[in-house]
This record gives C-alpha cells, structure tokens and sequence, in this order.
C-alpha cells in the first residue's frame, strides 16, 4: 500500500505543477506568448535540465533502446506533446479555457475504456473494488462537468478587493462565431483523444525500457524537433521568438521544469505501477487547484456549481482509488494461499524424508 500512497501524493503534486502552469499561462498569453513557441522552449528546457541526470542514474539500468522502442518513443512524443498540446492551445484561441476543461474532463473515461480493451485494467462490476472504480470514474467526470458548467450563485467573497494581476480588462468580451466554436472544440477534443492513447502507449512502453527518465529526455527531445518544425510554418515572425525578461521567459521555463521535465517524469513512473488509468484519474484535480489558486491571484469567486463539483471529484477519485485497493488485497490473497501451501508440501516432504531416513538407519 505504499506504493499506492506514494503515486497518489506524486500525482497529487502533478496536477497542482499544472494548474500553476495554467495560471502563468492565463497571464503569459496577455504578453502576447505564441503557443507554437511556447511547446517547444518548454520541452527544449526540459531536455536540457533532464538529460545528464538521465545519463547518470539510467546508464546501469537494462534497457536497450532499440529501432521499435525508438518508434514507439517518437510516437509519444508526437501524442502527448506535439499534437496534444498544439492542437489544444490552438482550440483554446477559437473557443475559451471553459470550453477546453469542460471537453478535457473526457480524458479519464477514455483512458478506462481503452486501458479496458487492451487488457490494462481488469473490471469486476460484480466485485466491490470493480464497481466501486466504475462508479467513481462517473462521479470524477461528472463532477468536473459541474464544476465547469454549471456556476449558479456566489458563495465567497473575493480574497483581495482588487485582483493581484488583472488579466481581464483588455479582454474583449465578444463571443466567437458558431463555426469557429466547432472548429475549436473539434480541436480540444482531438487533443484530448491523443492525451489518453499516450496514456495507454506509455503502459506498454514502460514494460519493453524500464529507463523511465531517459524515455522522459527522448520525448522531450522528440517534441522539441517536431514542435519546432511546426513552429517554422505557424510562427516565422522573428519576434515571436524573443524572450525578456517577463511573464513570458518565467512561464517558458516553469513549464519545462516542472511539466515537461518532472511532470512527464513522474507521469510515466505512476503509468509503470499503477497503470494508465489510475493516472488519468486525477485530472480533474486541476480545476480544483486552478479555482483556489485563481481566488488568491486574479481575485475570482467561488460558485455554487465549484463546491459541488469539487465534492464529486474527491469522492469519485477515492473510490477509484478504494477500488484499487481492493483489487491489490484481492489479488494478494491466492499468492498468499500458494505460499502457504508450498510451505506445507516442503515440511511435508522433509518429514517423510526424515521418516524413510530414520527407517534405515
């Protein structure tokens, strides 16, 4: 059970360096950060930060990198970083960050129901863990449709008067046009979709290169070369690419730290032992954190629908998490029954074997 604990506390710790990222990015894309470059400095610093630590505690590791491995590492980058990010900051530009987390909370039902065909995860709806994971698998989901959907009624006062950074008073408040809100949500969408077939393709890969930390380099530079491939079509501007001294440069390089480097990191360790969807389940924490971190920062106010909402994501990620620890006793009990059993045979056979001894001598 501590393995469990510890890749709680681990993903826990991810989606909070998520929706810090998310924050600097609100207040970045007010300085005019162009997504295109964006993906790839972040994975560019993350490549720099994570390679020699990776050379030093993987190089005594077995793992052979092999064509096919290197195959399946280039499509993880071109899954999880290349198309999902781009697409997903390119949808955000024609509909809004709601449209995006609302489509986004689709993440952890698609990871369960692919890591189900694939034969990741096992479900017993017969058996008190398997219910217990799908119920709270509708619950997560359901929950962060609330929290994103539905606001009703004000029930908190803003923590500051004036906002810390006022993020809103450039901002046009025209709607987009219906086809460009299609066009927008067909993005995300993909996105997502790439999201959580990264999610299973990292289960499998994680079983053939044990290296966890280098394949985290090998994305990283992966993304870098394709992203930035990308960003010579959508971003020649020159200018584009100048950084300062701002929230720009601080944005760029929190994200290559702490996600791309360490998030994608422990991502891949949590896939290696708890599998794909356990992963994917606490995504919808970010948009708890990002609610509490946006009242302290842009002054925001709580609704109704965010406590309701939060209150069903915390109960449906701890009966998934209840469920796996059902199945883990459940799955430990035969082995136990084994062992017992061989150690009964052994003593068994040591008593014959002292029994046919004595007879002789």
């Amino acid at each position: 059970m501590a393995k469990l604990y510890a890749s709680c506390a681990a993903m826990v710790a991810v989606q909070i360096g998520y929706g810090g990222s998310n924050i600097l990015m609100k207040i970045a894309s007010e300085k005019d950060l162009n997504p295109f470059v964006f993906v790839v400095y972040r994975h560019f610093i993350a490549f720099l930060l994570l390679a020699p630590f990776a050379y030093f505690i993987d190089r005594n590791k077995p793992a052979s990198l092999t064509i096919p491995t290197a195959i399946k590492i280039f499509l993880l980058a071109i899954l999880g970083s290349t198309i999902h990010l781009n697409l997903f900051y390119v949808g955000i530009g024609y509909t809004s960050p709601t449209v995006a987390s609302a489509f986004s909370n689709v993440i952890p039902s698609l990871t369960f129901v692919m890591a189900v065909l694939f034969r990741l995860e096992k479900v017993n709806i017969r058996s008190a863990g398997g219910g217990a994971k799908v119920l709270g698998t509708i619950l997560c989901i359901g929950g962060s449709l609330i929290f994103t959907l539905w606001k009703g009624p004000y029930v908190t006062k803003a923590i500051f008067k004036e906002p810390l950074i006022d993020i809103y008073k450039n901002h046009d408040s025209g709607n987009s046009s219906g086809k460009d809100w299609i066009k927008g949500s067909a993005f995300i969408l993909i996105s997502d979709i790439a999201w959580s077939i990264w999610l299973i393709l990292q289960a499998f890969v994680t079983r053939k290169y044990p290296a966890q930390l280098t394949m985290t380099v090998l994305i990283c530079f992966f993304a870098t070369a394709q992203s930035g491939f990308l960003a010579l079509i959508f971003a020649r501007d020159p200018q584009k690419w100048k950084l300062q001294w701002d929230a720009r440069l601080l944005t760029i390089v929190y994200s290559g730290i702490v996600i791309s480097g360490v998030g994608y990191f422990l991502q891949t360790w949590c896939i290696s032992r708890n599998g794909p969807v356990f992963t994917s389940m606490f995504s919808p924490l970010m948009l708890i954190f990002v609610a509490i971190f946006s009242a302290f920062v842009f002054s925001e106010r709580l609704h109704v629908g965010s406590l309701v909402g939060a209150f069903f994501i915390v109960l449906g990620l701890y009966l998934v998490l209840w469920g796996k620890k059902a199945d883990h006793v459940v799955a430990a009990e035969p082995q136990e029954k084994d062992k017992v059993f061989v150690d009964t045979e052994m003593q068994n056979t040591s008593v014959n074997h002292s029994q046919v001894k004595d007879s002789v001598t």
